[in-house]
């Protein structure tokens, strides 16, 4: 099982990352986590010693239901059955190192537990993927707040592109980028996710 994540793909968040300029890439960009990456049913995030800040990125995450590989845009939406809501969770200061340095991000980016997931929903319950609305709370308060209409690279189009490099086969999770909004993670806090008001995640940071 892959875990397919996508940076910058939501303008504001672009910005936030690149000194207040919008910086739009020719294609997406794309980095994985590994599958030891996977936190979920409400287990808690536990704080790694070896950074500094650890931020929250809340993101709607994709569900591939069956194997394919050069898929046309036209066709994508046959190859996903369920979305959520998932955190990647990033070591922001490894990162901000690694991006001077034009480094990998494996490091900052998939360290167990740095992809919290969500329970799924049927696509079948939206009626345009590119239209659906989801928040992140923390001690019940919304930090986040995305809409799928302003993705840089939408989710069809992010399944017909990384699938011209990767066999998508059952299973496999697509992180589709993360509005504006990213930050610290704190020792104590609660935090949920909703999709479209219905509460499908939660965890505890310790």
């Amino acid at each position: 099982m892959k875990i397919i994540c996508v940076g910058m793909n939501y303008a504001e968040h672009n910005k936030e990352l690149n000194g207040g300029v919008l910086v739009k890439p020719e294609s997406p960009v794309i980095f994985m986590k590994p599958d030891s990456a996977i936190l979920k049913g409400g287990k808690p995030f536990f704080i790694p010693d070896f950074a500094e800040r650890f931020d929250y990125e809340a993101e709607l995450v994709v569900r591939i239901s069956k194997l394919g590989k050069n898929i046309a845009p036209r066709f994508a939406h046959r190859y996903y059955d369920a979305v959520t809501v998932g955190v990647d969770i990033t070591a922001r200061d490894m990162q901000e190192r690694f991006r001077k340095e034009g480094l990998p991000w494996e490091l900052c980016k998939g360290f167990d537990g740095s992809a919290v997931l969500g329970d799924f929903i049927p696509v079948e319950r939206f009626a345009h993927m590119q239209n659906i609305h989801f928040n992140l709370d923390i001690d019940g308060q919304t930090v986040q707040r995305g809409h799928t209409v302003d993705m840089l690279f939408g989710v069809d189009e992010l399944v017909a592109y990384v699938s011209q490099f990767f066999m998508l086969k059952t299973g496999d999770l697509i992180f589709t980028g993360t509005p504006v909004g990213v930050g610290p993670l704190q020792i104590g806090q609660h935090v949920e996710g909703f999709l479209e008001g219905e509460r499908v995640l939660a965890f505890n940071v310790r």
